[in-house]
């Protein structure tokens, strides 16, 4: 009878860890970019947070997703996928209020020709894209990086569907996926080289995205997964690395003085 109430026990705790596993998988990808929401919202300046990043984990997440229809993986991780791109929506979403908040004068670009007849955002009507290479991924509205978004998941959607039969196909689909996230500090890392700064990026987000990579990493080796998964897990830590490099780089040696005319309250240091 004690056994029988002792397994029941461990049943109950096993099955416990496993949901409290799953959510820390689902959510805990999201965690580093609070601080960093909090930050940009507070000072009403977003010119430390690269939405290039946002680019990085929308394309690895889409792939991932699709990934699955010809590889299946556990659900928790499909989830991670799906709140992570609503999460990056929502930081590009804040990130374009602000910045054209802050800068009335800049000229607007889009992604899809319009006949918007709001005259704030004077958009030059074209047959079709108003596109430049100088300025993608630095639209004036929302709704244009919502558009660039569908129309990069509905073309995705229908090669993988073509070409789903395909081992090569959905194994090469896979490691893009997952190597593009290995890539997702990369902008971060140009954004911070450019500004001679790290000023208005979250130090909290950086060290989250360290400890997270490190554990994830230690975590394929001790299970030996495949080797494009501890690789690019190893490429993510070496960025995470050079990141911080600069953030104590640049505030031991600062490159350009720090603006006090700026009309909007960039003055509190994003920590």
């Amino acid at each position: 009878m004690e056994d029988e109430a002792f397994q029941h026990v461990v049943s109950v705790f096993s099955s416990l860890v496993s949901w409290v596993a799953a959510g820390a998988i689902m959510f805990g990808g999201v965690v580093p970019y609070i601080p960093q929401y909090r930050d940009i919202h507070r000072t009403q300046n977003a010119e430390g947070f690269s939405t290039y990043v946002c680019l990085v984990l929308l394309v690895a997440n889409i792939l991932r997703i699709l990934f699955r229809l010809g590889r299946y993986y556990d659900d928790a991780l499909l989830w991670q996928s799906i709140i992570m791109i609503c999460t990056m929506l929502v930081m590009l979403n804040l990130c374009t209020n602000v910045r054209m908040a802050a800068d009335l004068s800049t000229k607007r670009r889009s992604f899809l020709a319009t006949d918007s007849k709001d005259e704030e955002v004077r958009i030059p009507k074209r047959l079709f894209l108003d596109f430049d290479w100088t300025y993608f991924w630095s639209w004036s509205r929302f709704v244009d990086y919502l558009q660039c978004v569908l129309a990069f998941t509905l073309v995705a959607a229908y090669t993988a569907y073509l070409l789903l039969d395909s081992v090569l196909f959905v194994e090469t689909l896979g490691f893009l996926a997952v190597f593009t996230e290995a890539m997702l500090g990369t902008p971060q890392l140009y954004c911070n080289y450019q500004n001679k700064s790290t000023e208005g990026m979250s130090i909290k987000m950086v060290l989250m995205w360290t400890s997270g990579d490190t554990f994830k990493t230690g975590y394929f080796l001790l299970t030996e997964a495949p080797m494009q998964f501890w690789t690019c897990g190893l490429l993510q830590v070496f960025v995470d690395v050079a990141i911080l490099f600069q953030v104590y780089y640049y505030s031991r040696y600062p490159q350009k003085p720090v603006s006090h005319t700026v009309s909007h309250t960039t003055s509190a240091k994003a920590l």
